[in-house]
């Protein structure tokens, strides 16, 4: 008779038994060192460059205002009609730009900054600088209705660093990860309830009912 698919798989649960507790987090961080390095690996290396414009009060208007509209640049900075001219500069369909310039501004100081991501550091420059341009160009068109002017603070310069992570530091919350699973799991498998040792159960004090209490005293 052949051996059922349960009956080979006893022997491999009941030597998963007698392993030390410690295995399954030791297991749990060597698989996820192992998956959070080949993520590393096969992720594309990517760069960010930033570009910083501030936004000028004239005499007619205030601080206050110039952080408004700041705020207000910051938010059309990535739309169709500002892309659109940055992609002449920059060399690249306005859906590159799109999925790969991002803003921030501040509520405290009236600048915008731009950031554009890409695998290559030159582009990321290129696109970063040509979306300021772009929105500076158009602040300037509404300037004499905004009474705020948006002017180039800072250029976007070549990273000398890439800004993804590096395949040590993925390995490394990977294998974080896999061991924090692995003592959780620890923690959730049932606890033995045979054997001898600590982890026999411990007997429980026998209570007698009303009906035997009753005929013991009787007999006294």
């Amino acid at each position: 008779m052949t051996d059922t698919p349960t009956r080979r798989l006893r022997p491999f649960l009941a030597r998963a038994r007698r392993l030390p507790a410690w295995s399954a987090i030791a297991a749990g961080a060597l698989v996820g060192g192992l998956s959070g390095g080949a993520y590393g690996l096969l992720t594309s290396t990517t760069y960010t460059a930033t570009s910083y414009v501030v936004a000028v009060p004239t005499v007619n208007s205030t601080p206050e205002s110039a952080r408004g509209f700041a705020q207000a640049y910051g938010r059309v900075a990535t739309q169709l009609a500002v892309l659109g001219d940055a992609q002449v500069w920059a060399g690249v369909p306005t859906r590159t730009l799109r999925d790969s310039v991002r803003t921030a501004t501040s509520p405290d100081a009236p600048m915008v900054a731009v950031s554009a991501t890409s695998s290559r550091p030159d582009l990321a420059v290129d696109m970063a600088n040509a979306v300021s341009r772009a929105l500076t160009q158009h602040a300037e068109k509404t300037a004499s209705s905004t009474q705020v002017r948006l002017v180039q603070f800072s250029r976007a310069v070549k990273p000398s660093r890439p800004t993804s992570a590096s395949p040590a530091s993925t390995a490394l919350v990977g294998a974080s990860a896999g061991g924090l699973l692995g003592g959780l799991a620890l923690l959730a498998r049932p606890r033995r309830t045979g054997g001898d040792g600590d982890d026999a159960p411990v007997p429980t004090a026998s209570v007698p009912g009303p009906a035997t209490a009753a005929a013991v005293r009787g007999q006294r």
